[in-house]
């Protein structure tokens, strides 16, 4: 830059001495020229003169004012360094997601392999029906299994112990599903399938979608519960196939209603959501889920035809 271009614009008989302009009292005095601070003025050439931009000038941030990228937040891997930031970023929401649903689908492969084998195969069915000392066996390694899963949340989070827990688990369920299964005709048994997996996809779809938080009415699904497990005793003692379709409906409107909510929980935008470490959690509460929609499905069908 010439040395033209530094010096302010001053008239052409005017003083070369700050001091010298003279008192503003005295005739023919002329006030200097204005300077803008430095740290107003734009870097460049002066307005008008070749190269100039008015794009407005911002410092760079120093210490103080740290540049922050919204594209890229900062991840947090430790346990006591998880807050809400965590749900902000979509990388670690997304992998979460996709781990819950690999679990998921894992766990549901293996009891729709143990209820084929269980309905289709006569020596098996034969050999379950005959047993029945196996099956409360593994409703008691299953409810044990359960309540570890459910209550301890430190137990859960620890890594090998909540994936063998979860595997025992689903085991015994995927046995407890295929026993009942072999209760009940070939077609209804496929019937139910197809149904579950249409009614489970179409409410997670929805649930992924809607603006309703479910997650806020966790209050009246626990009457709707205490009121399920009370009409259930009163199916035990009639046992009549209309209050048992009537029971199996109601049970498969509830267990949809509570699928819906846990998506919402696994989606993380609503009132309550579950921590991304909590994927163990996450799939144990949509498996069993899907399960019950499935049996109460497969209940209505089969008490349907008898």
């Amino acid at each position: 830059m010439s040395t033209s271009e530094k010096a302010p614009l001053m008239p052409p008989n005017a003083p070369k001495d700050s001091q010298s302009w003279g008192n503003p009292d005295q005739p023919g005095y002329m006030a200097p020229p204005y300077v803008q601070p430095p740290y107003l003025t734009p870097p460049g050439p002066s307005s008008g003169g070749p190269g100039y931009s008015d794009t407005p000038y911002h410092p760079a941030p120093g210490p103080s004012a740290p540049a922050f990228n919204d594209e890229h937040p900062p991840i947090y891997h430790d346990n006591e360094d998880f807050n809400i930031s965590d749900w902000t970023d979509k990388t670690v929401r997304r992998a979460f997601i996709r781990k819950v649903y690999l679990v998921l689908t894992a766990q549901l492969l293996v009891t729709f392999a143990f209820v084929c084998t269980f309905r289709f195969s006569p020596a098996v069915s034969t050999y379950v029906k005959s047993t029945p000392g196996l099956y409360y066996a593994s409703y008691a390694v299953f409810f044990v299994c359960l309540i570890a899963l459910s209550c301890c949340g430190e137990f859960r989070r620890k890594h090998p112990w909540n994936i063998i827990t979860l595997s025992i688990l689903t085991l015994c369920m995927s046995y407890m599903v295929g026993m009942i299964a072999t209760f009940y005709e070939a077609d209804a048994v496929v019937m139910a399938m197809g149904i579950t997996v249409a009614v489970c996809v179409a409410v997670i779809l929805f649930s992924m979608q809607t603006k309703y938080d479910f997650t806020s009415c966790n209050g009246v699904l626990l009457v709707m519960l205490v009121v399920l497990m009370l009409f259930s005793i009163l199916c035990i003692i009639l046992r009549n196939h209309i209050l048992n379709i009537v029971y199996g409906a109601l049970g498969a409107l509830l267990f949809t209603v509570f699928l819906a909510v846990d998506t919402q929980l696994l989606m993380g935008n609503h009132k309550y959501a579950l921590s991304p470490e909590e994927y163990i959690f996450a799939a144990l509460n949509l498996y069993t889920d899907v399960i019950n929609i499935f049996l109460y499905i497969l209940m209505i069908i089969g008490n349907s035809r008898n």
